[in-house]
């Protein structure tokens, strides 16, 4: 059998976003000695393993027209949670689903008050921003280290892989989550339930999809995976700290949009977040094999990489806009002109 890869208007965004990672690594392979190697490949994964879990969470909500701007914030509270329980001796196999649950409920509870009240999520989660964010405080305004046998072992773990090199437990629960995001947004009703709210909220109530039920458990989703990429992040450093990840939520958000997630919602690849991710993580790289560049070129390229890209947005919806326009309603500007005329 034959395999076609065809550019179309619904997956040129995907391909945009794959051909700008592959780009972005083949002129650091030609830039740069050793750029081009397995292991510094597999560092975009261990780097950004926490990332790829968020900006997954966030496309579901995107998808459905929404926004979390919750998620970091969640994150360094996971984290000093999580530490701080450590510290009084509580076991990892408790921390850990503890506070998978308490991420699921903050992000449901937000899913309810944008439900219940009617609040546009920009403010019910900048709420939930400030208020993750002021608890954190209230556990402890110094960096908590975690000493946990648990947490240092799975931290220093390294699956080693083809080519000698090694990945961390981190990236592979990073892959498991991609992985069930396609398959949910693919091959469950609840996945196309979400695709159904984010094109046309009203027309998916018409149709008896339960709207407030997917919106609710979307944001509760996200918050579930900003509980885990909190976990996997507090494997990374092995601390709990109030500042983690300050303004990290517009870095997921970066990421779904470079990975093609229609902000406007109803259309995305759950695989583009993760790509998006990586394609940061390339830049960040590069920025550090150059060695003289600051870190802050990373924020002014990925900006130029998001106007390039809304730019796109834009023209796709554009085109589809003028395609779906129907044929009377063409008819029925050819007749006004004539009248006018």
């Amino acid at each position: 059998m034959k395999l076609q890869f065809r550019i179309t208007q619904s997956n040129i965004t995907i391909w945009a976003t794959v051909f700008l990672f592959l780009l972005l690594y083949g002129v650091g392979s030609a830039m740069f000695a050793g750029f081009f190697s397995m292991q510094v490949f597999l560092n975009l994964f261990i780097d950004n393993a926490f990332l790829i879990i968020v900006a997954t969470g966030m496309a579901f909500v995107i998808i459905t027209g929404g926004i979390d701007l919750s998620v970091a914030s969640l994150i360094a509270l996971i984290s000093l949670i999580s530490a701080d329980l450590l510290k009084h001796g509580m076991p990892a196999y408790l921390v850990i689903p503890i506070v998978l649950v308490f991420g699921s409920f903050f992000g449901l509870g937000q899913g309810y008050l944008i439900c219940r009240f009617n609040i546009h999520p920009w403010i019910v989660t900048l709420g939930g921003m400030f208020l993750a964010r002021g608890v954190c405080y209230l556990i402890s305004t110094e960096s908590i280290i975690i000493d946990n046998p648990t947490y240092k072992a799975i931290s220093n773990a390294k699956v080693s892989i083809f080519g000698g090199g090694h990945i961390s437990i981190g990236v592979i629960i990073a892959l498991v989550t991609v992985a069930a995001a396609i398959y949910v947004s693919r091959f469950t009703a609840f996945g196309r339930n979400v695709y159904a709210v984010g094109g046309s909220e009203r027309s998916a109530a018409l149709m008896g999809l339960p709207v407030e039920f997917t919106k609710m458990a979307v944001y509760a989703l996200s918050g579930f995976c900003s509980a885990l990429g909190g976990i996997v992040f507090t494997f990374y450093m092995l601390s709990g700290y109030a500042l983690h990840l300050v303004g990290g939520e517009l870095d997921a958000i970066a990421a779904c949009v470079i990975g093609g997630i229609l902000l406007t919602g109803g259309f995305g690849y759950l695989l583009g977040p993760m790509i998006g991710v990586l394609s940061a993580g390339t830049i960040q790289t590069m920025i550090i094999f150059q060695g003289t560049l600051s870190s802050w070129w990373t924020k002014i390229v990925i900006g130029i990489l998001l106007f390039i890209f809304i730019a796109l947005q834009r023209a796709i919806i554009s085109r589809r806009e003028k395609k779906a326009k129907p044929d009377y309603a063409k008819k029925s500007d050819v007749k006004s002109e004539t009248l006018s005329v």
